[in-house]
């Protein structure tokens, strides 16, 4: 996966040439935000204690599409 700086330097190179709602440019966008993301996740349990099975399962759930409003529950 790449890292986040590259997915920044990856919206600024199409954000000079593409519209804002053109396909590429919203999923470059969208990369951005997922690997932003995944490395403050990533930080975050790195400092924290070892999770139960309870604990991880409510945590997983709030990554999961609701299936009433298609976000996060």
């Amino acid at each position: 996966m790449a890292t986040w700086t590259t997915e920044r330097a990856r919206v600024a190179a199409l954000t000079r040439s593409r519209a804002a709602d053109d396909p590429e440019l919203v999923n470059a966008r969208r990369n951005l935000r997922a690997a932003k993301l995944e490395e403050h996740i990533a930080r975050v349990v790195g400092e924290a204690p070892p999770l139960t099975a309870d604990q991880r399962d409510r945590i997983a759930a709030l990554l999961r599409p609701s299936t009433n409003t298609g976000r996060a529950a």
